[in-house]
């Protein structure tokens, strides 16, 4: 007998995925995912009424939205969000996908900017504005900057601004690295693309072929605007300023000695989870 139901349409959703060649458990989880998108269920209300009769309106949208799952359109951009820090952030494919390691980032920042210690901070590649966003919601007291090259990031940067209700306290600024900026910083933080060119064979389709390559590459090695920036730093820290900084798995031999030679005194290289070298943090000797 068929199974007309909600969960029934998820099991099938599933058998699709795989046979585009997604794989358990992902392919679970992703059917259920999108069907409570479609629904607007959480997962308790999911676990509740998965047995009711998928209605031919449900049936329409979710296999609609399974298609472009299979296509391997990452979960993020046909839902719109993605959480990071506690919080859910709009995304599109104007942006990067908030990935956790940059977490990290976040925790590097908070830990070493006190609640009601005053700062001048500036955010550079902000994307979604996820780390500006946080840090400005975590500390309220204070006002940053960020930029980035994409004015179309800026506008979902500024939406997740208002969304978390700090619309207020974060000025947006396009352009390159640092340059739409002016004056010194008491703190710079950034999440600058760094994937290497020559590993984008490599990647998997949803990342390749649906993330924006202007926030992904930094050039042939990954580095290149990992060094620019390093060397717009330097310039523009107060004299007890510092940086901290996201870069990518297996690149800390050529990172370190990059910001040692644009002028910066490493203070820690903050690992992730899984040991990988992750977050740099420097000051001016």
């Amino acid at each position: 007998m068929a199974d007309d139901s909600v969960g029934g349409a998820a099991k099938d959703a599933r058998i699709r995925l795989l046979g585009a060649g997604h794989r358990d458990p992902g392919a679970r989880m992703d059917a259920e995912l999108l069907a409570r998108h479609a629904l607007g269920w959480d997962r308790v209300t999911w676990l509740t009424r998965a047995q009711l009769a998928a209605s031919p309106e449900f049936l329409h949208a979710y296999r609609g939205l399974v298609d472009r799952r299979a296509r391997h359109e990452p979960i993020a951009y046909i839902t719109g969000t993605r959480e990071f820090y506690g919080r859910e952030f709009l995304v599109s494919p104007a942006v990067l996908i908030p990935r956790p390691e940059t977490e990290f980032l976040v925790d590097v920042v908070l830990q070493r900017l006190p609640v009601g210690r005053p700062a001048r901070v500036v955010d550079a590649c902000t994307g979604s504005g996820i780390v500006a966003v946080t840090v400005a919601a975590e500390r309220p007291g204070l006002h940053l900057e960020a930029t980035d090259i994409s004015t179309t990031a800026l506008d979902v940067a500024r939406r997740n601004a208002t969304l978390h209700g700090v619309g207020d306290r974060v000025t947006w600024l396009a352009g390159d690295l640092l340059l739409p900026t002016a004056g010194r910083f008491d703190v710079i933080t950034a999440n600058p693309p760094y994937v290497a060119q020559r590993d984008a064979p490599g990647l998997s389709p949803q990342v390749r072929d649906f993330e924006p390559s202007v926030a992904l590459f930094g050039g042939t090695l990954g580095l290149d605007l990992v060094t620019r920036l390093l060397a717009q730093a330097a310039e523009r820290l107060t004299p007890e300023g510092w940086l901290a900084m996201e870069f990518g798995d297996g690149q800390e031999e050529r990172v370190v000695p990059a910001a040692i030679a644009a002028g910066f005194r490493v203070i820690q290289v903050v690992p992730d989870l899984q040991g990988i070298a992750r977050v740099l943090v420097a000051d001016l000797p």
